[in-house]
């Protein structure tokens, strides 16, 4: 791991890189009480092997960044989306393609708006704008994550049980359960954080609601990728977004849930790939122009 700490007004951002500098930039956004880890790192490495030069960081409350009191989140997802840039700034990029999944592809979109000069693409996995019209997630997830705050996140069993829970109860049908690779990311991840028990704050955090109603007015390339059996976010929002970002393109993971299973990179990679190609190639023959 190329781990680096990025620090300011008292904030810290851990950031993990693959590949060469001077390749074009991805930056990987993932969604909430997950730390950068489960962009797995042979994922990264393929996605380098692409050309990019790829970047995941820890988001707040996650992993070695800056955790706050369960409870208390101490920022907001603006502060989020900022903390995204201020990473690019960090690693001297000027513009970078944005691949966010759930909770970071909702960030991913407010990026696309908030800081649009940064943004050459946007890659939205398993996510939403969560307009009110779309449907709810399934009620057996509604009531897994309300059984949250029995969890002892003292204890290595625990966390490790409910990790694994969590990604059984939101995985599809299309691929096997794999039990024993979401117990060693989940000892890794508790391993690694700075207070475990902070993961829960995401559901805490607040805004971004000015951003999400604003979709439609996204201005750069998207790619949206969502399981057709995503039990937390139903497809239906996958073709909501596909539908209002225009131009936006849809990838459908027929029998897939909340999740990035190996069964699917080949195609999520090479669908990335060719999706940022594309607008390296549009970017660079309008300078040219």
């Amino acid at each position: 791991m190329n781990e680096r700490f990025i620090k300011w007004d008292g904030i810290e951002i851990c950031a993990d890189s693959f590949g060469e500098s001077m390749n074009p930039a991805i930056l990987l956004i993932m969604g909430a009480q997950s730390s950068m880890i489960w962009w797995d790192e042979e994922f990264c490495r393929r996605l380098a092997d692409g050309g990019r030069f790829v970047i995941r960081y820890d988001n707040r409350d996650v992993g070695r960044s800056t955790t706050y009191a369960p409870g208390q989140p101490g920022y907001t997802f603006e502060d989020m989306a900022d903390d995204a840039v201020r990473v690019l700034d960090a690693y001297q990029i000027e513009q970078a393609h944005i691949v966010g999944m759930s909770m970071g592809g909702m960030l991913t979109q407010m990026i696309a708006l908030r800081h649009p000069e940064r943004v050459l693409t946007i890659t939205l996995l398993s996510t939403s704008n969560f307009a009110p019209h779309l449907p709810p997630m399934e009620e057996r997830i509604m009531d897994f994550f309300s059984n949250m705050g029995v969890i002892d996140w003292t204890d290595e069993q625990s966390v490790v049980r409910f990790a694994i829970d969590r990604s059984r109860i939101l995985a599809g049908s299309k691929h096997s359960f794999q039990e024993e690779k979401m117990g060693s990311l989940a000892k890794k991840e508790l391993a690694r954080s700075r207070n475990i028990a902070s993961m829960t704050n995401h559901a805490l955090v607040t805004g971004g609601e000015t951003y999400l109603a604003r979709t439609s007015e996204i201005q750069v390339p998207a790619l949206v990728i969502h399981g057709t059996e995503d039990p937390i976010i139903p497809y239906e929002h996958g073709i909501y977004l596909a539908n209002v970002i225009p131009g936006s393109a849809l990838l459908a993971l027929e029998g897939t849930g909340h999740e990035l299973h190996d069964g699917d990179w080949n195609v999520v990679i090479d669908a990335i790939i060719q999706h940022t190609s594309a607008a390296n190639s549009f970017g660079k023959a309008a300078e040219t122009e």
